[in-house]
């Protein structure tokens, strides 16, 4: 007879419940990775829970949601004392977890995949009733989804939408959110968080979202839960707080704002500096420039529509745009994961094609979204990936052999630079956390002298301390001379980094700004596709 723990309870009344954690702890053998953690959720609020990466943020919602078991301590539902052994329970009771990670069926349709979501799923489906259903559900959330378009052909911040909406359709009673809006643009976060927020008060779901954006804790939270190495450090009212106190808890200093200018950045040598000035003087050409570039889609349809942009030897161009606009058929295309169906791609005057052999010749480096499936190999040691670039020269290789002994060397000393947390250069990378990865990728992408770098969404899911860290790596990079394409979703970003700024919509560049001269509603109008006047109208004359 199975355990009672392992029986669902029975499902209780909707509504927002009450959750509280009393003293509760997790350890995985000697590492204690949650410690006497106590937090108290009213019903109907919106909870956000801070910390860097490792705090123990995950190891909490997930012990709360089923996933993982404490060894000390208490999960208490509406002022009852619980045990959520499994997923399952966790869902009787009525919690739902949109994950980081992305938990979705790929080869199944979007349609297909919500209707999984749920607790039980008839062995006859009656599409033409379920569609309907399906499409009454989507029309009361703020974005939609092509019901029959398969997770494998969407971008990354499609795969959140139905990543939420999968959770959503359910209708929980606590809702957890990690990242939530790490891949939408500014406008889409602002409506699902609005859209999240009206859902708890208006009493039909607590929600807790795990953030590491300032902005959305002060414009959409409640109430607020630090944690910093395991252990809750803050608790208190939103209202009560402000973003300096609360990077303070978390890592033990005040934050410099963005506004702080170079105080923000690392400044580049005097020797890089003028490295770039010569780069700069000495270069007629943009370091990238694409002329006409066209390219298909996933599902046989033009994705790039003859896209034109250059970028300039110490420029940042950034690239904004709705998720799914063709940024990353894009990104793909440039770096030679993608057919070119026509157009011109040179790098420093020299007509460019993405091999292996050009990416070292040109000295063209990327960072894509999602490194650890799009820049490693994750069954491979950190010192084996560090080396995928450039395993085959010198001094890696001599006389034809490998030396192994030079590519562990080198990880070493790059593990200590970047400071990139690790059990050493031979474990997998794939044991690492995604901060981490990013690091390691960084580290190899960034070694020697760059003529461009094509950095895609390179901050998705990272922690306050590693968005600081790779953001002044890329102004280095830039300082140094070399061309960088920064595409995110993160209009934020794009507003920091950039020295100009061009907007995707429906695969065409539809408009261009100088960053100092950015209007953030025009962007807006622009990603959303609400201007529909021609691009020559906006975009200003790039730098030569």
């Amino acid at each position: 007879m199975p355990s009672a723990a392992l029986i669902p309870p029975p499902r209780p009344a909707t509504g927002a419940l009450a959750l509280e954690t009393y003293l509760l702890t997790k350890r995985f053998g000697s590492f204690t990775a949650m410690d006497k953690v106590s937090m108290k959720v009213e019903p109907g609020t919106v909870h956000a829970l801070l910390g860097e990466n490792g705090a123990g943020k995950s190891t909490l919602v997930k012990c709360v949601a089923g996933f993982q078991q404490a060894e000390e301590g208490s999960i208490l539902i509406d002022g009852r004392e619980q045990t959520i052994a499994n997923p399952v329970v966790a869902r009787a009771l009525g919690i739902g977890m949109v994950y980081q990670h992305f938990t979705l069926a790929p080869g199944m349709t979007v349609a297909e995949n919500l209707l999984l979501a749920a607790d039980r799923v008839p062995q006859v489906i009656d599409w033409r009733t379920k569609r309907a259903e399906l499409q009454a559900f989507l029309a009361t959330t703020p974005f939609q989804l092509d019901l029959d378009a398969c997770p494998s052909e969407l971008a990354a911040g499609e795969k959140q939408k139905l990543e939420l909406l999968k959770q959503l359709y359910l209708k929980p009673r606590l809702l957890i959110l990690d990242e939530p809006t790490s891949v939408l643009t500014p406008q889409e976060a602002d409506e699902v968080l609005g859209h999240v927020r009206a859902f708890a008060r208006s009493g039909q779901c607590t929600v807790i979202i795990i953030t590491h954006k300032f902005r959305e804790v002060t414009a959409y939270a409640d109430t607020v839960t630090v944690l910093r190495r395991g252990k809750a450090v803050h608790h208190g009212r939103v209202a009560d707080t402000t973003p300096a106190l609360l990077a303070q808890a978390m890592m033990g200093v005040a934050p410099q704002g963005a506004g702080d200018s170079d105080e923000n950045v690392l400044p580049a040598s005097a020797e890089y500096k003028q490295i770039a000035t010569n780069k700069v003087a000495t270069s007629r050409q943009p370091a990238l420039l694409v002329s006409s570039l066209k390219a298909m889609g996933d599902r046989g349809t033009l994705a790039l529509h003859g896209v034109d942009l250059a970028v300039a030897c110490g420029e940042i161009l950034g690239v904004a745009g709705v998720s799914g606009n063709g940024q990353r058929e894009l990104v793909e295309a440039l770096v030679g994961q993608r057919p070119r169906l026509s157009g011109q791609v040179s790098v420093m005057g020299v007509p460019y094609a993405a091999t292996r052999a050009e990416n070292h010749h040109l000295k063209v480096r990327s960072l894509p979204e999602e490194p650890l499936h799009n820049a490693c190999v994750g069954a491979l040691s950190v010192a084996e990936n560090m080396a995928l670039r450039d395993f085959d020269q010198a001094p890696l290789v001599r006389a034809g052999v490998l030396r192994f002994g030079a590519w562990r060397q080198r990880a070493r000393a790059w593990i200590a630079e970047y400071g990139i947390k690790t059990q050493g250069e031979n474990a997998p990378i794939a044991s690492l956390s995604g901060g981490n990865v990013q690091r390691a990728v960084l580290a190899r992408e960034l070694a020697g002298e760059i003529n461009v770098l094509i950095a895609a969404n390179p901050v998705f899911g990272l922690d306050f301390a590693a968005v600081d860290e790779i953001h002044q790596r890329l102004r280095q990079v830039r300082g140094q001379g070399a061309g960088v394409l920064l595409i995110s979703e993160d209009l934020d970003e794009l507003l920091e980094l950039s020295d100009r700024i061009v907007v995707m919509s429906e695969g065409r560049i539809v408009f261009e700004t100088r960053t100092a001269q950015a209007d953030r509603k025009v962007l807006g109008a622009h990603m959303g596709g609400g201007t529909h006047h021609d691009k020559a109208n906006h975009q200003e004359e790039a730098p030569a």
